[in-house]
This record gives C-alpha cells, structure tokens and sequence, in this order.
C-alpha cells in the first residue's frame, strides 16, 4: 500500500511538472511521419510518463502543446514546438528566417516537386556544369517571386490543395508571391544531384526552387531530401531532441536553454486567451 501511495505521489508530481512547462523548445522531426504525428505522438509519451489518462474527457487538465512551422512528411529536422504560454509565441517564429540542406535530381521533374510524386517529364542534364548551376543560383537570392507548388498546405474554399489533388480535382496555381531568400549556397555538384544550403523567409518553398532551378538550366529537376537545419535561433545539432528524449525531465532543460536564446519573452497579458486543447500552428515552409 505505502509503495502504491508513493508512486501516485510521484505521477503527481510528475504531472504537476509536465502542467507547469512552458515557452520553446525543439524536436527532431524524422522522415516518414507528419509533423502533426509527430506532436501527437510527443504529447502521448509526456501525459502517459506523467501517469494521465487519456481515455474520455476525465482530464481537468489540458496540455496545451503545438508547433510551428511544417515540415513535409518526407522532410527531417527541426520542429519548434510550444508548450503552455509558449503556443501563443509560435506565430512569431513562423516569420523568422529558417535554414535547409535540400538534395535535388537533375532531369527528373514530379507533379509534387520531390521524391513521393509521380514523374511527369523527364530531359537530358549532361549540359549543365557547376558553373551553370553556382550562377543560376544568383537569380534566386534576395526578394523574388515565387509559385507555391499545387500539393501543399495551402487552402482553397477551407481545404488543402494538397486534398483536393489527391481526390483527383482540377487546381489551379496559387499566383507567384513574394519571398525572401537571405542566402543560396552550392555544397555538393555530383550529376544529377546537386546539394544546396538555403536560408529563407516564412512562406517559402524549398521543392519550388528545386524545380525553377531545373527550369532556368534548361533541364528540370525535383527534390530528393530535405532537412531543415535551423528556425530563428535554434539549430538541429544543439537544439532538437531525439525521441529517447522525449521526457519531461529533458523538456524542461531544453526549455531554460531555448528560453535564454529568445531575444525577450512578449508578454502575454494584452493576448486573447487561447481556447483550451491541443494547439498546432502550421505554416507552409516545405
């Protein structure tokens, strides 16, 4: 009895610690899942650690958790999730400058511009040397406009036009709009695949830029891999924790250490108050 007690004491406190985070941190996110999987899956390990159920709508208590910034399922790297107040700071964080190493394929495009797509066109590539490719490279850095690819997290009439593709409906293409690109960097040049560091605003399309890149070389060209590396002041090799770290305990350093790289927690008392539940904010950075 006295060893039950102590243990429903210590998933007490466990769950009072989990309640009581708050603010930033970072997760790795792997390909394969969604980025909302992800979180759900974050958010299962946290409650089940703290010893609550999940099971009906026994909870008084609900963790308020979500992210910022969407990867693509075939996509890996940084997640930055909030937790508690710290949903009502992801916003701020989708308009940071975010950082990716993309993997492209010379003469090969997809009708989702990467590698889960079915390949529409096919052209030769030979030509292109990496010369070619370091100054095509030069047209996509600064303030350009770029055209959102038709399967993305993008709405139409409420719905993704990622859905509406997948049921076979006729999309039209979202108008070109603006998008900042701070740096574009040639790393690797090893025909077809060229491998590229890019640092770009919110809103921006790393598959899009794989595939106007094959365009302005007069060949085409899809994306192979994506990782992102960094959002705003958090990097995937200092910041983002594995899934074996999935633990309170880990969450909260994590938290300190993110907390402390933020240029000054915004207050939240003039913010209208979030409704409770799960909170996922999205954004279109793919």
């Amino acid at each position: 009895m006295a060893a039950r007690e102590a243990g429903g004491v210590a998933l007490g406190r466990a769950a009072d610690k989990l309640f009581s985070l708050s603010g930033l941190f970072v997760v790795y996110k792997p390909k394969g899942p969604t980025s909302a999987g992800v979180l759900n899956l974050l958010k299962e390990r946290l409650l089940a650690e703290a010893g609550v159920q999940t099971n009906g709508n026994k909870r008084k208590q609900v963790l308020k958790i979500g992210h910022g910034g969407t990867l693509d399922s075939a996509a890996a790297g940084v997640l930055v999730v909030g937790i508690g107040k710290g949903t009502k700071m992801l916003r701020t964080m989708l308009a940071g400058s975010k950082k990716y190493t993309a993997i492209g394929v010379l003469g090969k495009a997809t009708d989702t511009l990467d590698a889960t797509g079915k390949v529409t066109e096919e052209k030769p590539y030979d030509q292109v040397t990496k010369g070619d490719l370091e100054n095509v490279l030069q047209k996509f850095t600064g303030d350009i406009m770029q055209v959102p690819p038709l399967y993305s997290a993008l709405k139409k009439d409420g719905e993704r036009l990622s859905t509406l593709m997948k049921r076979g409906e006729v999309v039209e293409a979202k108008p070109a709009r603006p998008v900042r690109v701070y740096s574009l960097s040639l790393q690797h040049f090893q025909p077809p695949l060229f491998t590229l560091d890019v640092e770009c605003g919110g809103g921006f399309y790393v598959r899009s830029l794989v595939s106007d890149i094959g365009k302005e070389l007069a060949t085409c060209a899809t994306m192979q891999e994506l990782t992102r590396t960094k959002q705003g002041p958090f990097t995937l090799e200092e910041h983002a924790l594995y899934e074996d770290k999935w633990t309170i305990d880990e969450i909260a350093r994590s938290l300190e250490h993110c907390t402390s790289l933020l240029p000054g927690e915004p207050s939240h008392k003039k913010l209208k108050t979030e409704h409770p539940g799960e909170i996922a904010v999205s954004c279109e950075d793919k």
